[in-house]
This record gives structure tokens, sequence and C-alpha cells, in this order.
């Protein structure tokens, strides 16, 4: 099998996991401690250059310095993975709080696994393993996934491959960076939850959606609370516009679920006739030709 094969058999559609594979032989540890391709060597901390593209840029002092000491009495039990540069220095791929927490430590050396990768790979796997933290917020996450999109140049079934979430979950989270500013921001910083913030997607106008905001941060409200505005906003429609649309609890079922895969408020309309007809709306290019990727055309 040829170089270039293994690099797309271990690439594309299988997760981090598999960003990070290696063969069986590169998987063998290096006895004699050189930086050698695929290997898990000792690589020295000052000769580790910082990922560019990592996409977390705040790290909880709190956190390193337990991480810290936990490192001085059980050492580096996950090696962080590199790749080679010019000479003997290296770029991180993936595990920088093992290295700064090592630093802090006192370590002068790191185990390591040493990849061969070009820049969107180093983007992709830095996001990916970003996404698979305990601990990030709905934001962070929607807006690693979006770069995964547009950066990596991913389609959102492939997306769902890499991270193991499927597309509706993908497109749940992207549908958050629609929000106006200020919900975002207290969503990011924890003072609004990811039910809140879900329901509050349902709502096409922004003012409404700041008004309901305010209501949910001045009162305290519950998300079954906030589900029961938003029901009523959506129920304030013309006596004409509800004589015409006789929508069921079916239909308006069938209207929520494809909301919810499509990424967009959808519309379902029916008459006594059982006809009726289904509108998907979109606000750009890009936002239709991720329609026509959901539909498969």
């Amino acid at each position: 099998m040829t170089e270039s094969k293994l690099k797309k058999k271990s690439g594309l559609g299988r997760g981090l996991g598999a960003l990070l594979e290696d063969s069986d032989e590169e998987k063998k540890i290096s006895r004699a401690g050189a930086a050698s391709e695929g290997a898990v060597s000792e690589i020295e901390l000052s000769k580790i250059e910082i990922n560019p593209w990592q996409p977390r840029t705040e790290f909880d002092e709190e956190a390193l310095d337990e991480l810290a000491a936990s490192i001085k009495v059980q050492g580096i039990i996950q090696p962080v993975t590199v790749r080679a540069l010019s000479g003997s220095e290296f770029q991180l791929i993936s595990g920088e709080r093992r290295v700064q927490a090592s630093k802090k430590a006192g370590l002068k050396t790191i185990p390591a696994y040493i990849r061969t990768a070009d820049d969107r790979q180093m983007l992709e796997m830095a996001l990916i393993e970003n996404i698979q933290r305990e601990n990030l917020n709905a934001i962070e996450i929607a807006l690693s996934y979006q770069r995964l999109l547009s950066e990596c140049d991913l389609k959102q079934e492939q997306l769902g491959e890499r991270v193991g979430k499927n597309r509706s979950t993908i497109t749940n989270y992207l549908r958050l960076l629609k929000l106006p500013p200020d919900i975002q921001v207290a969503l990011r910083d924890g003072n609004l939850s990811m039910g809140h913030a879900r329901a509050l997607i349902s709502i096409e106008d922004a003012g409404r959606q700041l008004d309901i905001f305010k209501q949910i941060i001045n009162n305290d409200l519950s998300v079954r609370r906030v589900e029961e505005l938003v029901r009523a906003e959506s129920k304030k429609e013309s006596p004409v516009k509800q004589r015409k649309s006789k929508v069921t609890s079916e239909i308006r079922a069938v209207q929520t679920k494809l909301s919810s895969h499509f990424g967009s408020k959808i519309q379902v309309k029916a008459n006594g006739n059982n006809k009726g007809e289904i509108k998907i709306p979109f606000t750009s290019t890009e936002d239709l030709n991720r329609i026509l990727e959901i539909l498969d055309i």
C-alpha cells in the first residue's frame, strides 16, 4: 500500500482517534529515545512550539496546578502529539494542557507521538480534540463545528463521523450562532442553559428573542416556562392565517422535527383534505447549499 493511500485511510471519517492512529510499526516506542517519525519519544519541552491553531486560548490555572501535582506523582500517562519541524524543533498537535502542566511540574522532557500533518490537518485535529473536552460551553462547541465546516472543508455528514454526533445535533449547535450576541454571551458564560437557547431559536424575530431572554435573566424562568412563552409567540398569527392553515398537533410535531433537522424554521401547512405544502426558507446561497446537502441533492 502506498504512503498516499495510508494517509487517506487514516484520515477521513473516523474521528480524532483515527486522525491520531498509527500503524503497528508506528506504535513502537523508540527505545533509544530518538525523535523518530511515528514513535513515542521523549522530547525536550523547550523544543515544542505551541499549536498556532489551538482553538482554546485560556486555561484554568487551578486545574493546571492540579494536573501538575498529579504529573509529579504519576508522570505523563498519555503522550502528547507533535509534528516535526525543521531541525530538532517540533510543533504541538494536541495536549497543550499536559505541556503547560509538565512545565509547572518542573519536567524537562515529555513523551510524544511524532506525526506528519499539514496545516489543515493540524487545525482539524486541534478542533476535534477541543470539542471532545468535557467542559466546553455550547458556543465554543458551535464555533468549533463551524470552523471545521468552513476552514477544514468538511460536510456535515463527515463532521458527524469525526466527532461521533448525528447531523441534527450538529445542526442544533450551529443554530445557536444565529442568536443575538447578548444571548450567545450569556450562553457562553453559563448564565443561560442550552435548553433556554434552543427554545429561543424557534422565534424568528431577534427583538422578541431578546425580550424573552431578559425575562429569563430577570425572573429566573425555567426552560419549561420559556417553552410556554415561545409557543404563545407562535400562536400570534392573524385570524385569516389561522383559518387558512389548519395545523393539527401531528402537523406541528412534524414541523418541529423538520425545523430541528434542517436548522431552519420550517412551515408546514395543511387543509381539511390533507393537502398542503412544506416551506424551507434559506438566508443565503451558503445556507441554500447547506439545505441541499442535507437533502442529498
